[in-house]
């Protein structure tokens, strides 16, 4: 039977009808979606090709590490310190009393004179008028050499933890907080200077829980006062106090670690003279100073300390260590 010519012309209309939807499945788009022709122009009702998958694989961040954080450090001339019942808490003291530089030069202060230039040039004056006054020690001893350059009232001390020298002496609490200071440290708070004083065991003495004589350098058979000034409280700005010699012919200032009984020990590590030989400023501007000094009659170790002076007072027992926080 012939075909009718407007059937003939009907199927195709069909088909291209269609096109759109059968274009659409063998690209894969869904069924139903609308081709649109790419933005740079193209045959209508085709669609741009799909963009090929990345072949580098995913960046996964690693998982936060389960190593412990690093140990608490202290610089070379420190030892580190912490609270014993908690193992925290831990910060840097100096292992000696502190010997002070100029700090522009590096230039060692003379440690018989204070640590401030104007001061110590008056001091110098004042004692050369009175020398020979006293007994027959004193008018013999001749005074310390104080140079030129540390008369300079521009002079900033620097303190420096060094074992085997003089520690410095006449110091005041405003020369030890600017000497600490100028060495990136400072001074110790009063419970910081204590917990140090007392050892990893927490005891009252460096090395024990009861006093012992001679153990350190504390409650002194003799008195530079009564040797040079037949008097134990005057004169105490005098240079040559700490160059006295005792019955033994040892002097009573003791280089710094030349006591090795007195050891606050932390660890394999100690702090030495934190009782006896010179007498140490702490962080308090109403003035204290803790540790007590060879000739002071103290026996109570970690706990001594004097209250009764100001901030800016120092004579010959009065010394300086400093503290730091952990690196």
């Amino acid at each position: 039977m012939p075909r009718a010519p407007w059937l003939l012309f009907f199927v195709p209309l069909l088909s291209s009808g269609c096109s759109g939807e059968s274009e659409a499945v063998a690209s894969g788009r869904p069924t139903g979606s609308v081709a649109t022709a790419p933005a740079g122009g193209g045959p209508e009702g085709i669609a741009p090709p799909m963009p090929s998958a990345s072949l580098e694989p995913l960046l996964v961040p690693p998982l936060p590490s389960s190593a412990p954080p690093p140990a608490p450090k202290c610089p070379a001339d420190m030892v580190l310190v912490w609270q014993p019942a908690t193992r925290a808490g831990h910060y840097c003291v100096d292992r000696f009393e502190a010997v002070m530089v100029d700090d522009a030069t590096g230039q060692t202060l003379s440690p018989y004179w204070p640590p401030e230039g104007g001061k110590a040039g008056y001091l110098e004056k004042v004692w050369t008028d009175q020398r020979g006054s006293g007994t027959a020690l004193e008018q013999s001893m001749p005074l310390p050499p104080l140079p030129a350059w540390q008369k300079q009232k521009k002079l900033k001390p620097r303190a420096v933890s060094k074992k085997g020298v003089i520690p410095q002496a006449y110091a005041s609490g405003k020369d030890g907080a600017l000497a600490c200071e100028s060495a990136g440290k400072r001074l110790c708070t009063m419970e910081e200077w204590k917990r140090a004083c007392r050892g990893e065991e927490d005891r009252d003495f460096p090395y024990g829980t009861a006093y012992q004589h001679g153990v350190c350098n504390v409650v002194g058979d003799v008195h530079p006062g009564v040797l040079l000034w037949e008097n134990p409280s005057i004169n105490h700005t005098d240079p040559r106090f700490n160059l006295v010699k005792g019955n033994k012919g040892a002097a009573l200032l003791r280089l710094t670690g030349g006591t090795p009984t007195c050891t606050s020990r932390w660890g394999d590590d100690a702090i030495y003279d934190m009782v006896g030989n010179l007498d140490e400023w702490i962080d308090d501007p109403e003035g204290t100073f803790v540790g007590a000094f060879y000739a002071r009659g103290r026996r109570d170790g970690c706990n001594a300390r004097v209250t009764n002076h100001t901030w800016t007072y120092a004579d010959y027992s009065t010394g300086v260590r400093c503290c730091k926080a952990v690196e």
